[in-house]
Order: C-alpha cells, then structure tokens, then sequence
C-alpha cells in the first residue's frame, strides 16, 4: 500500500471518463473517495467498485453550477472522513460550435461548468486545506488552453480561465505558506463522453473521428493525476500537458 492510503480525495465529474478512471486507480491505494457527479445510478456502481478494490467511498449527487451543491460535497467529506487532502476539479463539457452560430446556451454552459464549477470548487474546499495546512486542488484544462482553433473559441477560452485561477491560486497558496499545491492537468485527445456535449452535429462527427484516430484511455490521465499527488508535499506538478504520442496539436 502506498503512502495514499490515508487520504481523502474528492472528484467532481466522477461518473465516467478521468473522474471515473482517477477514482478507480486511487482506490487500489487505499485511497478515501468522495465523488460528485450528477448521474445516481453511475455514482452507486463506481463506489460498489471502489469497495471491491477494498477502499471506501461515498457519493453526492452534484451539478457544479449549483455552488450549494458543491459545499455540500466538501461537507460530505469533512463529515465522513474529517479531512480533504485532494480535490480534483474534473467536471467539464465541451460543445463546440463556430461563433457565427451564436449558440449562446452552449457559450453560457461552459462558462457555468468549466469556470464557475471550477471556482466553486475552489471555494468549497480551501477553507478546510488552510485550517489542515495542507492540502492539493488538481484542475482539469486541456491542450486547447493553450492553443485556439475554429470552433474552440469559447470552451478554449474557459480553459484558458481554468489555467489562470490555477496559477494565480498558486501563488496565493505559496504566498500565504499554506502548504497547499496547486496542479493543472491539460489533456488532449482522450477516450471519454466529453464529445457528447456537442451540440453541432458535424464538428461532433468531426471530434469523434479525431479521437478514434488519436485518442487514448483515460487511464493515462488517471495516472498523471496520481503521480502529481504521489510528489513529496514540498514539492507540486504545477501544470501538466499529456497528450496522445502520436497527436500532432
């Protein structure tokens, strides 16, 4: 068992794709988990896993863009194991779409979700991370926050938030010594249901055959994510890119 037998992490996003993946590889650590996500019935067959695997877990039902939601699954955790060591902001959608479409719902669905489910996040758990004095908030961005492409303006744009709030938490957490670390992952093409969310039929045949030319398994990320964690607490992974060998952007 490694030295993550102990901790208690909480995922966001947890019912399938890297959320899924992280909180099965954690979990054969020994690893305490504490998953959000808004699909019941998958949550309830991830922590049956979780238990095989001979960790603990539990589960709340939670839509990042309600910010009662998402304090409650920091409570939930502070309740059931009295402490969150790792809080993994995974939860995120991806419909993209020409600006020129204007589809303004989807625009204001990843803002919702990728930023201010990222924000609240963050909210939620520092409060415990600075009274424990340690602590590790890893969030999820993606290659495209750092390049941008016809038809990502905006989820590249709510990425590129995600990278931001990220580095500017950094150096508040350094500035203030409180020992919490500060991660961004940026995955690029990776088996998961993120295509789903689009919304243009098209760019969504175009997506799904860009990731069966170059996607890999979330098991990749999900293992990233671990060693980030697994680092000596005086030292962080402040911002990670994996992506596919053969993915040429």
């Amino acid at each position: 068992m490694s030295n993550n037998q102990n901790k208690v992490v909480v995922i966001t996003g947890a019912s399938s794709g890297i959320g899924e993946a992280t909180a099965k590889l954690l979990a054969r650590d020994g690893v305490k988990l504490v998953l959000g996500a808004r699909r019941e019935t998958h949550l309830k067959n991830l922590v049956k896993e979780i238990e095989k695997l001979g960790s603990e877990a539990v589960y709340a039902i939670v839509d990042v863009t309600k910010v009662e939601q998402v304090e409650d699954l920091a409570k939930l955790a502070m309740d059931k194991f009295g402490k969150i060591d790792v809080w993994l902001n995974n939860a995120g959608i991806m419909p993209q779409s020409l600006l020129k479409q204007k589809k303004i719902e989807d625009w204001d669905a990843m803002i919702d979700v990728n930023i201010k489910g990222t924000l609240y996040g963050i909210g939620a758990a520092l409060p415990f991370m600075e009274t424990q004095n340690s602590g590790h908030i890893i969030n999820i961005s993606s290659v495209v926050g750092h390049m941008a492409h016809a038809g990502s303006a905006v989820y590249s744009a709510t990425k590129w938030a995600v990278r931001a709030i990220s580095e500017s938490l950094r150096e508040e957490m350094a500035q203030n010594e409180t020992n919490v670390r500060v991660t961004i992952v940026s995955p690029g093409a990776i088996k998961t249901e993120l295509l789903e969310s689009i919304t243009d039929e098209e760019m969504k045949d175009n997506a799904k055959k860009f990731q069966e030319n170059f996607g890999i398994s979330a098991d990749g990320v999900a293992l990233t994510i671990k060693q980030a964690i697994d680092l000596p607490e005086d030292a962080t992974w402040n911002e990670v890119i994996i992506r596919p060998t053969k993915q040429i952007m």
